[in-house]
């Protein structure tokens, strides 16, 4: 249920609480003083349960309120700040694309003209196919979901035991595990990789993990954005 106030909502969820939480009572002794149960006042509070006219009639009286008044007090509760909408919109195309190709993975860099973004998409094509190959395990700030387009991959973390991921399957990953893919019974395999980040410049970081990789393997290669 809803108040409306100045063409503005606020919850019932919130009036109780932020009242009870002014008063400084527990919900026990908010239910004493309104005689409703303390789970009912628990479950309004969490936005689980509205109350109907008669209860609400009874809260106020309860808190020496009249019915007007109750909905007075919703005048001076703060209202969530609305949501901002940035409008932001990129088209994956060769224009927008930043492309890294080292020993054992190809990296592309999707929709690369958005800065500051909470993540970032990128297709992977695994070369590696054997232990030998790999320079060390990938670890980072954030969380990862790989899906495969062709092929299988085994996916090796710290954590857990080795897994075998096929085409059409996906996994979701803590970043910060350290972990490394393999191309499993194929010269290559490809996904589909959507990074996230507590780092505003998450595009930048996972550019450079990428460089850093092609530095250890080739020193002399030029990082071209």
């Amino acid at each position: 249920m809803g108040i409306i106030v100045r063409q503005k909502t606020v919850s019932l969820s919130n009036l109780v609480r932020t009242l009870r939480q002014k008063k400084g009572w527990t919900l026990r002794e908010m239910s004493k003083l309104v005689g409703i149960p303390p789970s009912t006042l628990a479950k309004v509070e969490h936005d689980r349960l509205s109350l109907n006219y008669e209860k609400l009639q009874q809260l106020a009286s309860g808190l020496g309120l009249s019915l007007s008044e109750l909905f007075g007090e919703a005048e001076g509760i703060p209202r969530p700040a609305e949501a901002t909408v940035n409008a932001r919109r990129s088209v994956t195309g060769e224009n927008n694309c930043v492309h890294i190709a080292t020993s054992n993975y190809d990296y592309r860099y999707l929709c690369a003209d958005l800065s500051q973004c909470g993540m970032a998409p990128i297709l992977i094509r695994i070369k590696a196919r054997r232990w030998e190959e790999l320079d060390q395990f990938s670890r980072r700030s954030g969380e990862e979901f790989v899906y495969v387009l062709e092929g299988q991959i085994d996916v090796h973390t710290e954590c857990y035991c080795p897994i075998t991921i096929e085409t059409g399957q996906g996994i979701y990953l803590d970043s910060s595990m350290s972990h490394a893919f393999l191309a499993r019974d194929c010269d290559e395999a490809l996904v589909l990789a959507v990074c996230s980040g507590d780092n505003s410049d998450l595009f930048d970081q996972l550019v450079t993990l990428a460089d850093g990789e092609v530095r250890r393997r080739f020193p002399a290669y030029p990082l071209g954005r």
